[in-house]
């Protein structure tokens, strides 16, 4: 089936099942690379349906994810974020997730490399010392005795046919990097997902509830006097959220961080170095709490919403508390360590190159 350019062209919307049948061509390769370009450019331009994202997500779930299954007692959370917001900073995700695990949250990440920026998830995982381009099983391994793993979104042990090949050639936000971000091997229930724009808050809350999240936040975060945002909680300015609940269903509510008693930070202190090495020097640095900075304010932001979603934290000031401990006491530095361990074909090698860092 060809992807309906037309339908799209006088923004009119696709129905779920369409958006499957034209995603399944997509990830077949059954039409031109032009016309794929098209269809996701289009899609885009016109504004997703939560209709038209679960379609391309149902597609990519069931023909391109290799499936684990994790312990039935293993409430698995996942955190990342969409890619291709307009202002990067560094891999604040990964940090509030090592620090929610070491908090006995089991996190099942689901990411990939950098397109448009220098450390993206999977790169700063590599350069942690963890073996990304390891098999689903393993990661699902790491998860149950590190409670951390990361699926590559673009490794072909994760997404055999064609995933890794579309995303690598997708330089706009679009309905795939939405899709491809749900489409995680674990198929968690409870997540904190960040989105490339305000106006798709709402589209991907309403997925999740639909494709089986019972509770989760999403959220993007915005920075004072600027149009620029990005798919983490903002210490620069306020934070838009959508969260799904199974007792209220989705609420919407913002998060200042003046509120909280954080002080507006200077965006520029969260971009990243300019080459991987340094910046996962400081990634480092930051994990062994040896860092007292704006960056470290937005890693204990993130994660208290991971508290919160799990639902270990009763309001978002008690996560952001517990995560402070936990990160201060070592605690977080120690699931590093033990995740890299985990995750990897080659524990010795990949403790080796984490110590380098450090």
């Amino acid at each position: 089936m060809a992807p309906p350019l037309p339908i799209l062209f006088r923004k009119k919307n696709l129905t779920r099942y369409d958006a499957k049948q034209a995603f399944i061509s997509v990830l077949n390769n059954d039409v031109t690379d032009m016309q794929q370009g098209a269809f996701l450019a289009a899609l885009t331009a016109k504004g997703e349906t939560k209709e038209e994202v679960a379609g391309s997500w149902e597609a990519i779930y069931d023909l391109d994810t290799t499936k684990v299954n994790l312990g039935q007692k293993i409430k698995a959370v996942d955190n990342s974020g969409t890619g291709m917001d307009t202002f990067k900073t560094f891999n604040i995700s990964t940090a509030a997730s090592i620090i929610a695990a070491a908090g006995g949250i089991p996190m099942a990440r689901h990411g990939a490399r950098a397109i448009t920026s220098v450390c993206g998830t999977v790169d700063m995982a590599e350069a942690l010392g963890v073996d990304v381009e390891c098999t689903a099983d393993i990661v699902a391994k790491s998860i149950e005795s590190a409670g951390l793993g990361l699926f590559n979104g673009m490794s072909p042990h994760i997404h055999p046919m064609a995933l890794g090949r579309i995303l690598s050639q997708i330089f706009f936000g679009s309905t795939l990097n939405i899709a491809a971000s749900l489409a995680n091997p674990a198929l968690p229930s409870i997540g904190v997902r960040g989105v490339y724009s305000k106006e798709m808050i709402r589209p991907v809350a309403d997925v999740m509830e639909e494709i089986g999240y019972k509770n989760a936040i999403v959220l993007h975060g915005c920075i004072d006097e600027s149009d620029k945002g990005m798919d983490e909680a903002s210490v620069c300015g306020i934070t838009h959220c959508a969260q799904i609940s199974e007792k209220e269903g989705i609420t919407e509510f913002t998060i200042d961080p003046k509120k909280l008693g954080l002080d507006v930070k200077n965006p520029s202190d969260l971009c990243p170095e300019k080459d991987i090495k340094t910046e996962s020097k400081r990634f480092a640095s930051l994990l062994n709490n040896k860092e007292d900075s704006a960056r470290k304010d937005a890693a204990l932001l993130n994660a208290g919403l991971i508290f919160l979603a799990a639902q270990k934290a009763t309001t978002l000031e008690d996560g952001i508390q517990q995560a402070a401990k936990l990160l201060e006491s070592g605690t977080a530095f120690e699931t590093l360590e033990k995740w890299v361990t985990a995750q990897n074909t080659d524990p010795e090698k990949g403790l080796e190159k984490l110590y380098s860092l450090t």
